[in-house]
């Protein structure tokens, strides 16, 4: 596994994919400074001059801080190690101003981290992240509770269950969030567009996600396939859905990116390699400014059919990288909203206690070099969508007629179907 182009976690699941889970664990990061450095400067990374274990003025301040805590703070039952050391190392990754990306994980959270990768969560289903100190939902997954329950991306979270969580540390917002299948959690949301709040009542489930679904659009000659996320085997999925495609001959293939909120990096590359013969899907620049070129790989199946993109403000991560690499490419034209704009690639660096640090250990860039970070994707087409209407995806169009489709209100789609069939 090359990495995670994740930048947040969907608070899907009851909190799972709720976003980067940063919560709690460490140990001991009271013993002193050199646990400080052994957790977060792992060996296998160069490590600045004058910051070896146990020097400089900043270990010797956090070991003044501790020990002041210790001893003086009036709330004795607060002064817990534990939650100090959690505390402690939150603050470290805080302060990288990464927010809503690189995270610290307790070991809860790098379990649910490890099921959402496999598309198995429990929770109400959708990826949030930190943004302006405010818990905003990235994206709902697809048959989630929280699309069911009308979430979408760019809704702020303000409280839980009537408790205010704004400016609450992220780990701690996801774990109010969490929760068993079947018990029941009200948020009240604000959406920003239209300055609305109301409170939502969401009954968490198990959700087994099905991140490559398709179908012809009703009349047309014209597949749509979407991919919700990019978990382990979705490439193979992906393959088998355009290889029925090929086929039965259709015309034309709309790939659905729209609140797509990421997964590993390898999975982004098999995907995009499915639409291209040559060149690069993404750059990856280090820390030391160095850029490394990541491939198309070879073989993939629909390297000519007519293709349009769509994406929107939750296509994130992975998601951007195959929406970049295909409009630099020449590929196919993006038509929707500017994407989320995470650029980063996480690295999980497990610690002691079955914790883990995820760490933006590089940035990605276009195959043309343009930065994604905190600037994400233009379309080539801009179309917004109104908050009153609905994204459709084949898992609800099912049913749909001809004449639905073309009434619908999901201008993004009709837009793309008009593009990929000349109309």
């Amino acid at each position: 596994m090359r990495g995670q182009t994740h930048g947040g976690w969907g608070a899907n699941e009851g909190g799972g994919r709720l976003e980067w889970r940063g919560s709690d664990v460490f140990r001991f990061l009271c013993i002193g400074a050199a646990l400080f450095v052994s957790l977060v400067f792992p060996p296998s990374l160069p490590v600045r001059p004058g910051y070896a274990a146990g020097t400089g003025p900043e270990y010797g301040l956090l070991r003044e801080a501790w020990e002041k805590i210790e001893h003086h703070y009036v709330d004795r039952t607060a002064v817990d190690p534990k939650a100090l050391s959690y505390g402690a190392v939150r603050g470290m990754v805080d302060a990288l101003g990464d927010e809503g990306h690189s995270t610290f994980l307790s070991p809860e959270m790098v379990k649910i981290q490890g099921r959402s990768l496999e598309g198995k969560l429990e929770g109400i289903g959708a990826e949030v992240r930190m943004k302006a100190n405010q818990l905003t939902i990235v994206a709902p997954l697809d048959g989630s509770p929280a699309q069911r329950a009308g979430l979408r991306p760019g809704d702020i979270i303000l409280k839980v269950d009537g408790e205010n969580i704004t400016g609450v540390p992220l780990p701690k917002a996801v774990e109010k969030i969490l929760g068993k299948a079947g018990t029941r959690v009200t948020l009240t949301v604000l959406t920003p567009s239209t300055g609305n709040s109301r409170d939502v009542a969401i009954v968490r489930a198990s959700v087994t996600i099905h991140n490559v679904t398709w179908l012809a659009l009703p009349g047309t000659k014209v597949a749509l396939v979407r991919v919700a996320a990019f978990s382990e085997g979705v490439t193979k999925a992906l393959r088998g859905v355009l290889a029925t495609i090929k086929d039965r001959q259709f015309h034309g293939l709309i790939l659905d990116l729209r609140n797509n909120p990421g997964g590993l990096l390898d999975e982004a590359v098999g995907v995009a390699s499915q639409f291209l013969t040559k060149g690069n899907v993404l750059l990856e620049k280090g820390s030391s400014g160095t850029t490394t070129p990541v491939p198309v790989k070879s073989g993939g199946l629909m390297p000519d059919l007519p293709l349009v993109v769509l994406i929107n403000v939750g296509s994130a991560s992975g998601a951007e990288v195959v929406a970049g690499a295909l409009r630099d490419a020449h590929r196919a034209p993006l038509v929707g909203e500017t994407t989320f704009g995470t650029g980063t690639v996480l690295k999980e660096f497990s610690l002691s206690d079955g914790s883990a640090l995820l760490l933006a250990v590089e940035e990605w860039l276009t195959p043309a070099g343009h930065t994604i970070w905190h600037k994400g994707i233009e379309p080539n087409v801009q179309v917004a969508l109104p908050s009153t209407a609905s994204v459709l995806s084949p898992t609800v169009m099912r049913e749909m007629t001809a004449g639905e489709l073309k009434k619908s209100d999901d201008a993004q789609l009709l837009r793309a179907l008009a593009i990929v069939t000349g109309g």
